[in-house]
């Protein structure tokens, strides 16, 4: 009986061994879902990740910021793995991924550009929504934008600032802030306006007046360390993150359905050879053909568009739209109740 004790014994050490070598790690069988997004999601996506995983606790929403153009970007020329791609211009989903990449695209919020600024930022007692190129004119101001090649709001902030020439009647602005500091010149054609982009590494900035970096995110520490007074922005980053902002007219901000045809007299053409034309701001969402985990996807993209989804836009100083499609057909099937074609 001895004898068969310990073999019993030995039996049952030997099985629990291999079952805990079979075991896996919890952590290991996770999900992880990869969300390449615009720079001016990134706190709304924070958000809408803590929610997201307390409901799929299986799943980690593993987020990635960059300039909308650069984001894309990863998918189509570095082919990085994304199982959702959110842009700050909706038009760069057809325009960069269709067909090959992405066949639909969800409008699902928009914005508006200011000018944010800190109390400590010269002349912050002065500036206004009439005044606020004249502060910028001045030797000692200096101001910064996202790149034009990388981010949507780079571009629109150049729009912004050739459109300020068109409702101040001061022909000038552009000039005096942008061109006189770096080697981006609008053309006109038509009665429109052109700015053809140089590669990156020409744009060439006077740095002692002008700051351009990549994403717009990044420009907040640098105003945050003083390195600038003044940055163009998305109204809901600047709320986001307890900046002052002069609220610029609706007829240059981009914000406006009504001015639409008022937008439309500029267009950027990037080094990339794509356009861009003014037009009111509006984000859009999609999943990538080759998302590895599609069924996760699928409820992020909904938790988007959803009513929960909204609120969260809604707090963090984003407006939500009725979500939209351009492609209702190609749509996975549990979004469908909460768009329109």
């Amino acid at each position: 009986m001895g004898d068969k004790l310990k073999m019993l014994t030995i039996i049952l050490l030997i099985s629990l061994i291999f079952a805990g070598c079979s075991m896996k790690d919890p952590t290991q069988a996770k999900v992880k879902l990869k969300v390449l997004h615009a720079g001016s999601l990134t706190e709304p996506f924070k958000e809408l990740k803590k929610i997201f995983e307390a409901k799929y606790p299986n799943v980690e929403v593993q987020l990635e910021a960059a300039g909308s153009a650069k984001t894309i970007r990863k998918v189509t020329e570095l082919h990085k793995e994304a199982d959702v791609v959110a842009s700050a211009d909706y038009t760069l989903i057809p325009k960069l991924m269709y067909p090959e990449y992405a066949d639909w695209t969800i409008k699902f919020a928009r914005n508006q550009i200011v000018l944010a600024y800190l109390d400590t930022s010269k002349y912050a007692n002065e500036i206004n929504s009439n005044n606020w190129y004249e502060i910028l004119r001045r030797p000692d101001v200096k101001f910064g934008f996202s790149n034009p090649n990388d981010d949507p709001c780079g571009y629109r902030s150049q729009m912004v600032i050739k459109l300020a020439e068109l409702y101040y009647n001061d022909d000038s602005i552009y000039d005096d802030l942008v061109a006189k500091n770096s080697n981006l010149r609008w053309v006109e054609e038509n009665g429109n306006f052109v700015l053809k982009m140089p590669n990156s590494e020409n744009i060439n900035p006077n740095t002692d007046k002008l700051m351009i970096r990549s994403m717009e995110m990044e420009l907040i520490y640098a105003l945050e360390a003083k390195e600038i007074d003044y940055y163009f922005i998305y109204r809901s980053v600047a709320q986001q993150h307890g900046h002052k902002f002069v609220e610029l007219p609706a007829q240059i901000d981009l914000s406006s359905v009504e001015h639409a045809d008022f937008y439309k007299k500029v267009k950027v053409i990037l080094a990339n050879g794509k356009e861009v034309t003014g037009k009111p701001i509006v984000y859009g969402i999609t999943i990538p053909k080759n998302a590895v985990h599609r069924d996760y996807a699928e409820k992020f993209v909904e938790l988007v568009i959803s009513e929960e989804g909204q609120k969260v836009f809604e707090k963090l100083g984003q407006p939500p739209i009725t979500p939209e499609t351009d492609n209702f057909e190609k749509l996975p099937e549990n979004l469908k109740k909460y768009v329109r074609s």
